[in-house]
């Protein structure tokens, strides 16, 4: 049987390998998500982004418990930062959700965001269809944690989950940024610090002057405390309220069909980037540019015009 045969007969050991060479990058991997795409379009996918020591990771393991109550599958995809120095990333993520290592209901997959920026892996979306595809009801994204224009989550997750913490002055980084906009569900967690209700009902403030559309989904602001659990049952029931929003309203074909977009669009990008950079780089065209730029014979836009022109290549 294929990789992508076995992930469909529910292979957890071949999921995990599947997901591996995607994450390497490696030729093979794209003929079993071929074999897999057609098995896509029925998980339900929370995207969890915020800044760093929002306590993302903790609530993220409150969330998989809730729907593990309610004998839901569950597949969580959690991304962490790649030092930019040695390549390599601590995936300690996975750490605060220990508790489910043994569960067979859950399975958890630590992404390195490898140099990609937007709070994502390169990887996200194909690894998201695998789980997908070996039938997981709910999948959780936990992107790396994000400043204010990081939002890759939202043309990937059907809910995105905003993540906040009183004190860290995120009310005046939500007001000037495209945060505010991106989120469909908006937490302050850690609610038992002090200034929560303050963040909290500037939040509600901000969004309440965005005018939004009557008859559209509105956003609303809820407390946790993700350490201890608190308010987690009201945060999933808000989750399967904007799901049954999606799907009555016909919003989430639009979501998938940005989402099919998006994905084209990236894998296409990077096999045209791949194709000719490896073309020139193979022909010796890309050290004649490196030359001419350093002895000022040529300037990287007329090589990269020569390069789009096909001359690159004769």
């Amino acid at each position: 049987m294929t990789l992508a045969e076995r992930v469909l007969d529910g292979d957890i050991r071949a999921a995990a390998r599947l997901m591996r060479d995607i994450d390497d990058r490696f030729k093979s991997a794209i003929e079993e998500l071929k074999s897999l795409y057609p098995h896509t379009g029925n998980a339900y996918i929370i995207g969890i982004t915020g800044p760093p020591g929002a306590g993302k990771s903790t609530l993220v393991d409150q969330i998989v418990s809730a729907y593990r109550k309610k004998d839901l599958l569950v597949g969580v995809v959690a991304i962490d930062p790649t030092s930019p120095f040695s390549g390599g990333a601590i995936l300690g993520d996975r750490i605060r959700m220990n508790r489910h290592a043994d569960d067979a209901g859950v399975f958890i997959r630590s992404l390195a965001t490898r140099g990609a920026l937007g709070g994502l892996s390169r990887s996200t979306t194909d690894v998201v269809n695998v789980m997908d595809a070996m039938g997981m009801d709910v999948i959780v994204i936990e992107t790396v944690g994000v400043g204010q224009d990081e939002v890759d989550i939202v043309s990937t997750a059907h809910t995105t989950v905003v993540v906040m913490v009183p004190g860290l002055g995120d009310d005046i980084q939500a007001i000037k940024a495209g945060i505010l906009e991106i989120g469909d569900v908006f937490v302050v967690n850690k609610a038992d610090r002090d200034g929560a209700e303050r963040t909290a009902r500037e939040l509600t403030t901000m969004l309440e002057m965005k005018h939004p559309d009557p008859a559209g989904w509105a956003p609303r602001v809820l407390q946790t405390e993700g350490a201890r659990g608190v308010g987690i049952e009201a945060l999933v029931e808000e989750f399967d309220a904007h799901h049954t929003y999606l799907k009555e309203s016909g919003a989430l074909q639009r979501l998938i069909e940005e989402r099919n977009a998006k994905l084209f669009t990236d894998t296409l990008r990077e096999e045209l980037f791949e194709t000719v950079f490896g073309a020139i780089k193979g022909s010796g065209k890309y050290d004649e540019i490196l030359a001419g730029m350093r002895d000022k014979s040529t300037d990287p836009y007329s090589a990269v015009q020569e390069v789009m022109a096909g001359r690159a290549f004769s």
